[in-house]
């Protein structure tokens, strides 16, 4: 029999124990409560970033919920860091390492204080994977609730997104828009609270916890300002209660078969490549081999089943008018590309759960399972002799997936990005980006400016871009991130040299330059690394302790 206060029995019970209980009934606990099952309620709360703003709110509405159904809900908070904010600059090198941060302090407070439960409450794009990952380290029962999408803006009467604002910017440059224009989109694409609005990062994490059945059916789709969502975080605080009685741990979930639903989700959304970085580390946490070709397979034998930005039309508020994650799952579920037979937080298999929900017919945001986007995924990894350890790249919405050109190298995201904004950039030329890799970056920076530079000026589909950094989800044309080894461990990507003919091709899953063996040999032997950016603080212990991209870019 499984003990619902396994965890606070440490503490609620004995006389040895009589301090620490003293200072709970400082915090108002009394002995009912000490009696009960603790639920942790960790939310990442903070006014940094518009995806978190309000999680403090909905954090109080779980642990009502909890309350209701006869727990002790003790609420903690943990740091979150905005990819929108901190791109294009310094900060961007935080947000990865915060994924680990934030696993981190959620293992902590879980286990110093022992408490029985969880509900993890995530916004922005690196704390939906964070809160995941301490789920499946602390495998106490454990539900996930996503902290909602934005509203879409509007500008000119049609409705516009973060992405609009980078890509306006590279238009900035190019001289197609003013600068008037230019304020205006900027003031309109984030109109309030929630996670960017597209199929970026936090809403393809959103829809990957429901595939795992972490979260409850439907909670991932509600914007973050829907009076709708009350309903899913109550729910939520009653559902941890009631795993606690029934014992249903996060390890029984999230088996390899659900692994494979969350990348199969992603790639039916055309959803960010992050993925390729988050499942993996999910599947080290758990102890389960989970590859670059694992996300390969699956999304080579998924269609794409939704039409959702970056690649396609709509956005996350369109998804939810049409009935939410559920009905991309069940014409997944029809297509034999989900594995129904994973049970989830309900109790119930993820077939059992999409039993009685059908397709709408007369909307165009998902498709019947007969009438696929494109047959094959939106992800797809690349190899090669400039990428032995793989890249990966976003194939949803991509109209040529053959690039050939000259390689431009720069070093450094920032000094890429001058070159962009100086026009330096032609048609045909493959952008080459290096030494921004976990641990030569450090932190894997995103280079959602720079694609979105290229794509404002014009050349989203005349020039390639490849980095051993990552993209963010809002990213789209023929960008190859995640380019292993990194060219701090000395991978081929270290060894590329101006003009060097680089071949991108998404088709059939080579990234290749035209040098010979001995060429690569003669600059091998003659290559050293950079020194490194940091030598105290978070980052230089993260660059010491983090593994290669292809693996998740985990530091345990």
């Amino acid at each position: 029999m499984f003990d619902p206060r396994q965890k606070s029995r440490v503490i609620s019970e004995g006389a040895d124990k009589t301090a620490n209980r003293a200072m709970l009934r400082a915090m108002g606990l009394g002995d009912k409560d000490m009696l009960q099952s603790w639920v942790g309620v960790a939310t990442v709360w903070s006014e940094a970033t518009p995806c978190n703003v309000n999680l403090d709110e909905q954090g109080l509405v779980v642990a009502e919920g909890i309350q209701a159904a006869g727990a002790t809900s003790r609420r903690f908070n943990t740091i979150s860091v905005s990819d929108g904010i901190g791109m294009g600059h310094e900060g961007m090198k935080a947000s990865l390492v915060s994924r680990e941060v934030i696993a981190d302090s959620v293992e902590l407070m879980m286990r110093a204080h022992c408490y029985d439960g969880l509900v993890g409450v995530a916004g922005c794009d690196k704390s939906l994977p964070g809160m995941l990952m301490a789920m499946a380290r602390l495998n106490v029962p454990s539900v996930f609730v996503y902290g909602g999408t934005i509203m879409p803006g509007i500008y000119k009467g049609k409705e516009v997104t973060i992405q609009d604002a980078f890509e306006a910017a590279g238009a900035f440059a190019a001289g197609k828009i003013t600068e008037e224009e230019l304020h205006d989109i900027e003031c309109a694409v984030c109109p309030g609270a929630g996670a960017c609005g597209g199929q970026y990062t936090a809403n393809t994490m959103a829809c990957v916890a429901e595939a795992l059945g972490l979260a409850l059916p439907g909670s991932s789709s509600p914007p973050a300002i829907d009076k709708t969502r009350e309903e899913y975080l109550r729910l939520a605080g009653k559902t941890v209660v009631d795993l606690l009685q029934s014992g249903l741990l996060p390890r029984e979930i999230l088996t390899k078969k659900a692994l494979e639903n969350a990348v199969a989700v992603s790639a039916a959304t055309g959803g960010s490549t992050n993925v390729a970085l988050h499942i993996p580390a999910l599947a080290h946490e758990l102890g389960i081999e989970f590859t670059l070709e694992d996300v390969d397979r699956v999304s080579r034998r998924t269609p794409i089943l939704a039409d959702l930005r970056p690649g396609g039309r709509f956005v996350m508020l369109d998804l939810h008018k049409v009935g939410g994650v559920p009905v991309v799952l069940k014409a997944m579920l029809l297509a034999g590309v989900l594995h129904g037979d994973c049970i989830t937080v309900t109790g119930k298999t993820m077939a059992e759960n999409l039993k009685d929900i059908v397709i709408p017919e007369g909307q165009e945001v998902v498709r019947q399972p007969n009438n696929p986007l494109a047959p094959e995924g939106g992800l797809v990894i690349v190899r090669g002799n400039l990428a032995p350890d793989g890249g990966v790249v976003k194939t949803a919405g991509l109209k040529k997936f053959v690039h050939t050109g000259p390689a431009r190298v720069f070093d450094c995201e920032d000094d890429a990005m001058a070159a962009v904004q100086r026009q330096e950039i032609q048609r045909g030329d493959v952008v080459v980006i290096r030494y921004e890799g976990p641990k030569g970056g450090p932190g894997m920076r995103e280079m959602l400016g720079v694609t979105s530079a290229i794509v404002g000026q014009g050349l989203g589909y005349d020039v390639a871009l490849l980095t051993d950094g990552r993209f963010s989800g809002a990213t789209r044309g023929l960008m190859v991130g995640h380019v292993g080894p990194e060219a701090m461990d000395g991978g081929p990507i270290a060894l590329v040299r101006d003009g060097d003919i680089v071949t991108v091709d998404a088709d059939k899953g080579g990234l290749t330059m035209d040098v010979s063996e001995e060429e690569l040999a003669s600059r091998k032997a003659a290559w050293k690394p950079i020194q490194p950016r940091y030598t105290t603080g978070v980052l230089a212990k993260y660059a010491k302790l983090v593994g290669p991209a292809s693996g998740g870019a985990v530091t345990g």
